[in-house]
């Protein structure tokens, strides 16, 4: 009866501190949903790992059993398939969940998301993705091939998505900048004298856009550029390394301050 007097008054304490605070709420939801997924991401692993030694205690006692002919031996292994089935699911579910963490992938606040909706429909190189928060830019029209100057045409279009990010709605925050490449290998010498390979075309092309966004009055504190050459596609490639339009892409991903 005391613990769960307890654990009210903590949730009322909690609603009463979510209700002062007004405008940032927004801010505490996204902050209470990602310690909440770092907290389920924290019980994955641990079950991970004890999974881990109960298949390895598994595969023990099969290796036993088929030394004695055991009648065992057929339930053990389909019980040690069955085991590194549901490891692989944890796994590539652990995977997923720290990349959405660390990567945003939690929906924006209403009027900051409504803005971000009407600047991509003003830009036919940008896409956003309202479930996530991600402004894409698609490559092919944000530099020239095998550059990582930004084009004056898209110039305006990056300082328009700075507007934006200084709102009011806005400036609450953070942008991480994420560069993509197809895989078609980078040929010519004078470009791969400055580019070595995709993953430094595709890092260079993030903190090019991340000056951008620098020179027109984004806190740098507030700012962050990845690259991740050709190894997250989000459309097949090609066959024999001939690449995809739709791979070659910008993500600018607005998360909570700090993540």
């Amino acid at each position: 009866m005391m613990r769960t007097v307890k654990l009210s008054a903590i949730l009322s304490l909690c609603v009463f501190v979510l209700l002062l605070n007004g405008c940032n709420s927004e801010m505490q939801d996204l902050r209470i949903q990602n310690n909440i997924q770092q907290k389920l991401i924290n019980q994955l692993q641990t079950e991970l790992a004890t999974n881990t030694l109960q298949l390895e205690q598994m595969k023990k006692q099969l290796a036993a059993a088929q030394q004695t002919d055991s009648i065992e031996v057929e339930s053990l292994q389909q019980q040690i398939a069955a085991l590194e089935e549901d490891l692989a699911k944890k796994k590539e579910l652990i995977a997923s969940m720290q990349q959405r963490l660390l990567m945003g992938g939690a929906a924006l606040p209403v009027e900051l998301s409504t803005l971000l909706e009407d600047f991509a429909k003003q830009h036919d190189m940008v896409d956003y993705d309202s479930s996530r928060g991600i402004v894409k830019f698609k490559s092919d029209l944000l530099f020239d091939k095998g550059s990582d100057n930004v084009a004056a045409s898209a110039i305006e279009a990056v300082k328009s998505l700075t507007t934006i990010l200084n709102s009011e709605q806005g400036k609450k925050f953070d942008v991480i900048i994420a560069g993509h490449t197809d895989d078609i290998p980078i040929q010519k010498p004078e470009t791969r004298a400055k580019h070595p390979t995709n993953w430094h075309l595709s890092s260079h092309r993030a903190i090019a856009v991340l000056k951008v966004m620098e020179s027109n009055n984004i806190e740098p504190k507030r700012m962050s550029a990845r690259g991740f050459g050709e190894y997250r596609p989000i459309a097949d490639n090609k066959p024999n390394k001939a690449g995809n339009p739709q791979n070659r892409r910008v993500e600018i991903y607005i998360v909570a301050q700090g993540v």
